[in-house]
C-alpha cells in the first residue's frame, strides 16, 4: 500500500509525516506500507527545513535525506491512499485525478469531517514545528489503527 502525504512546499508537514508513517509501519510491522511525500507547491529538490530538521533530530525522526518534490499526475496515479494537511491540498490532488483515494488527514485519522488542517510551521519557531510533530505523531497513529482495522475488515470477508 502506497501512503503519499501532502502539504505545500514538502518541506515541513508532509515530510515529517513520512518520517512518522516510516516509524510507525516499522513498529507494527507492516511493511507493505510505503509512505512517500510531496508539495503542491514545492521546489524539486528542496531539503526539509531547518525547523523540521532539528524537530526531527529531538524525535529521532530522520528527514536528513528527503528532498521535496512536486505533486503531479503520475504519483497521484501511483498512490493508494493520499491524505493532505489542509482542504486546498485536498482540491489540488484531486484536481490531478485523486478523486476517491485523497482524505484531509485529521478527518481520515478521526474519522470526521471536520475540515481541520495540520499547522503549517513553516518560518515558525522550534515550539510550533515541536507542536506539529506531536498532532503529526498522533494523527499518524490513528491513521495506522484505521489502516490496520480496515485490513482486518477485508480480510474477514468472505
Amino acid at each position: 500500500m502506497r501512503v503519499l502525504f501532502v502539504c505545500t512546499g514538502n518541506t515541513c508537514r508532509s515530510a515529517l509525516a513520512e518520517a512518522i508513517a516510516v516509524r510507525e509501519a516499522a513498529a507494527r510491522a507492516m511493511s507493505d506500507v510505503q509512505p512517500s511525500s510531496a508539495g503542491t507547491s514545492a521546489w524539486d529538490g528542496a531539503p526539509a527545513s531547518d525547523g523540521a530538521l532539528l524537530v526531527g533530530i529531538e524525535r529521532r525522526l530522520d528527514v536528513n535525506a528527503h528532498r521535496s518534490r512536486q505533486l503531479s499526475r503520475e504519483i497521484v496515479a501511483e498512490s493508494d491512499l493520499i491524505l493532505a494537511m489542509g482542504p486546498h491540498h485536498v482540491e489540488r490532488i484531486e484536481a490531478l485525478g485523486g478523486e476517491g483515494k485523497t482524505f484531509l488527514i485529521t478527518d481520515y485519522a478521526e474519522r470526521s469531517d471536520d475540515g481541520r488542517a495540520i499547522v503549517d510551521p513553516f518560518g515558525g519557531g522550534l515550539e510550533i514545528y515541536r507542536s506539529t510533530v506531536d498532532e503529526l505523531e498522533r494523527i499518524v497513529g490513528q491513521v495506522f489503527d484505521r489502516i490496520s482495522i480496515e485490513r482486518s475488515k477485508n480480510s474477514g470477508a468472505v
